[in-house]
């Protein structure tokens, strides 16, 4: 299910790295995290939805990768990004 639309600008707005920003890695992740988090507690209600896990897992995927990007061109920006969303512990 897609973010609803005021949650979806509410997210770009606070992770976004200028003005006109929505395609930035930071933008990206955040949204991402959020779609994971839904679908996080969409399965524990229903357990047997394997088609949504495998879309859950794709998330969880690209999110790693562009995490890994990120890491890479900026440390700075990861670290704002990873304690923003609090991902690592």
């Amino acid at each position: 299910m897609p973010l609803d639309t005021d949650r979806k600008a509410e997210v770009v707005t606070k992770f976004r790295t200028h003005e006109h920003d929505t395609g930035s890695p930071e933008v990206q992740i955040a949204l991402l995290t959020e779609r994971i988090g839904y679908l996080t507690d969409h399965f524990k209600t229903h357990l047997k939805d394997h088609h949504s896990r495998r879309g859950l897992l794709r998330m969880v995927s690209k999110r790693r990768r562009l995490l890994d990007y990120l890491k890479r061109v900026s440390l700075e920006r990861y670290r704002g990004v990873v304690g923003a969303l609090s991902l690592r512990k």
